[in-house]
């Protein structure tokens, strides 16, 4: 495979190099950062080989590439356009997108996602040793060690290799947190070190202690306590700890600075380590975990299923990864919390999706997504389902909510049978191994009923459905949608004037008009995820009545989409306006639109712009819901709501 062709394509559908102010990646996706993402070509960068999705999150270009080739990729892609490793600073400051727990989530999975390998070795292991070491899982009383002594001291050293990554799991995370938070990676990993230094008391160790070993600092008593498997604790001293380095920095002389800085930087943390941050930190630490798991036993199976439901779309935003620091803490703590419940729920979400992908698989008459379901249902099915929801359960909507359902159901069972992992690992068909041995028949039982429900309403929601099976025009699915009445009347045009000039009479300064007539809702109820998250910015969705778009303002065109599924307008205020014609439409190449401008093009509000036959795009399996968004994030507020004729006043902008 030709990794260095396919990273050249990807930087030139996103608009090439110079375009790209960083990249980096995760276990399956290539995210770039962009200068200005209305140069991508998105119909060409889902044309590129190995390319199983695209779409724009958290003010990132993801491309879905798959486990394994998005680590060469994005190797090539780094190569090609000379960022370096992890891509390089732009000369642009990073813009402070969402809000501060968006910033907060994005920031801690940045964190975790590059020493995850090195956890989910440490949890796999520790499966296996969990298989070698459980009491009664092969013979009454007797573990397998028991049976055959032999394996005893294989047992012993698997067990070291699991427990490395989790004992000096603060050197891991003093090291990538520091570096994420502008310090001396290094030092960062030297912090973690003297946070699990062989002298200090080893933190699995405090209980059967007593009392704690302390040093006598200038008359004040310290613990000498260790951090060994801690999260908190240790992503606050990296922070404290690359504030104080970039302080000094600034303020030391040149001629001391690689002398004193690091010096001090790192004993100055360390005392605050052990006299405030870190005993404050454990004890937050400790009251989240266990907070979360009362809150989880306490809801019992509702609990369960809600979690379960909500697992993908978390998913989706990257949240996913914050969970980490409480399951590690959870896992650390087995002996009074009993394990982590999220990784068990974790993989019925993934098995779900796995399943949902076979279902379309199974009913598919597309040989490009049959063979894009391959690859993807079995990645899911093992643990990685970033493939299959973003390439083809999202893509197909129904088959994503089946998935979603069917988690939820095998979560329930979960948490009814209090079924929980002693170990991180994958999450998916193989992570029994990281399951207490007594729930393995509850934990394959829940995964059992998760394929099964996402399994059977992928075939109901898409049999009852199929104006959500076509992509790119060509039928997903074998079976046909009866046409009744009511289905005649709702596709037929409401007729109206071909200008509406009785109510495009003069333009108001910050007024926006319909540009078509039909139901105004909030931008949260569009069917698209990347419109509805706000990820391309705020605004309405129409579900239009007919297929005539007008100018809402006096404006210019800035740029008409060579399909003219999409146009973008600036209004004399400066406010910049994406009307987009319904959805995935791009893939239908222009056919059902007619434009009647051109870029450039000053318009009058109530010039007609584009017409679309909306019955042809119906006809294709794609919803006509059209998203008008404010992509420069002016303030805005809805004048009306519900019905609307085109040309009334639909939004007042405050720009």
């Amino acid at each position: 495979m030709d990794y260095a062709k396919i990273a050249a394509e990807i930087i030139k559908d996103v608009g090439g190099k110079e375009n790209i102010i960083s990249a980096m990646h995760c276990a399956t996706r290539l995210r770039l950062r962009l200068k200005d993402y209305g140069k991508v070509d998105t119909k060409k960068l889902e044309d590129v080989d190995q390319v199983k999705g695209v779409f724009l999150a958290n003010d990132q270009q993801q491309v879905i590439l798959g486990s394994g080739t998005v680590n060469l990729v994005t190797d090539e892609v780094l190569k090609q356009t000379g960022l370096g490793n992890g891509g390089a600073v732009s000369e642009e400051p990073a813009k402070k997108e969402g809000s501060w727990l968006t910033r907060a989530v994005k920031g801690l999975s940045d964190i975790f996602v590059p020493i995850i390998p090195a956890i989910v070795a440490g949890g796999l292991l520790m499966g296996i040793n969990n298989v070698l070491t459980a009491v009664g899982l092969f013979a009454p009383g007797k573990s397998l060690i028991d049976m055959a002594p032999q394996f005893a001291g294989l047992a012993t050293f698997i067990n070291m290799c699991a427990s490395a990554p989790f004992t000096f799991l603060p050197v891991l995370l003093g090291f990538s947190a520091a570096k994420k938070f502008g310090g001396n990676p290094y030092l960062g990993a030297a912090m973690g070190m003297v946070m699990v230094h062989p002298d200090l008391l080893n933190a699995y160790s405090i209980a059967s202690v007593s009392p704690l070993p302390t040093w006598n600092i200038l008359g004040l008593e310290v613990q000498s306590v260790g951090y060994q498997g801690t999260v908190l604790p240790v992503l606050a001293v990296a922070w404290i700890l690359s504030k104080i380095e970039i302080f000094l920095h600034k303020h030391t002389p040149s001629w001391l600075d690689n002398l004193s800085t690091p010096m001090l930087s790192l004993l100055i943390t360390s005392l605050l380590t052990f006299t405030i941050v870190g005993p404050v930190m454990r004890s937050a630490g400790d009251l989240l975990a266990v907070g979360l798991s009362w809150l989880y036993g306490s809801l019992g199976m509702i609990g369960g299923a809600i979690f379960g439901l909500l697992y993908a779309p978390i998913t989706m935003t990257g949240m996913h990864h914050s969970f980490i620091a409480i399951e590690t803490q959870l896992i650390a703590a087995a002996e009074t919390t009993g394990g982590s419940f999220i990784f068990p729920i974790a993989a019925m979400n993934n098995v779900a999706q796995g399943a949902a992908v076979l279902a379309v698989l199974f009913l598919t008459k597309n040989e490009k997504m049959k063979s894009l379901c391959t690859a993807s249902g079995i990645s899911a099915l093992l643990g990685i389902t970033e493939p299959a929801m973003f390439g083809v359960t999202l893509k197909l909507r129904w088959p994503f909510i089946a998935a979603i359902i069917g988690s939820a159901c095998g979560s329930a069972w979960i948490a009814g049978t209090h079924t929980l992992a002693l170990a991180l690992g994958t999450a998916g068909l193989p992570g029994f191994i990281s399951i207490d041995p007594k729930s393995w028949g509850n934990y394959f039982i829940g995964m059992a009923i998760s394929m099964a429900a996402s399994f059977a309403l992928t075939f109901v929601f898409m049999k009852r459905h199929p104006e959500g099976s076509e992509e790119s025009g060509k039928p997903v699915f074998s079976f046909k949608k009866k046409k009744d009445k009511k289905d005649t009347e709702t596709k037929t045009e409401t007729a109206e004037p071909a200008v509406p000039a009785h109510i495009y009479t003069e333009s108001e300064d910050h007024v926006l008009c319909a540009p078509v007539a039909g139901k105004v809702s909030d931008i949260t109820a569009c069917s698209d995820a990347v419109f509805s998250s706000k990820a391309m910015g705020n605004g309405v969705v129409i579900d239009p009545a007919n297929g005539r778009f007008y100018a809402p303002a006096d404006c210019e065109v800035v740029m008409l989409f060579p399909t003219r599924h999409a146009i973008g307008l600036k209004t004399e205020d400066g406010t910049e306006i994406l009307i987009h014609i319904g959805m995935d439409t791009v893939s239908l190449d222009g056919k059902p639109f007619t434009a009647h401008v051109q870029n450039g093009e000053k318009l009058k509000a109530g010039d007609l712009m584009i017409e679309a036959d909306l019955d042809a795009i119906r006809a294709a399996g794609l919803s006509v819901q059209t998203p008008v968004i404010i992509t420069n994030k002016v303030p805005f507020e809805c004048l009306t709501s519900g019905t609307i004729a085109a040309g009334e006043k639909m939004m007042k902008t405050k720009a």
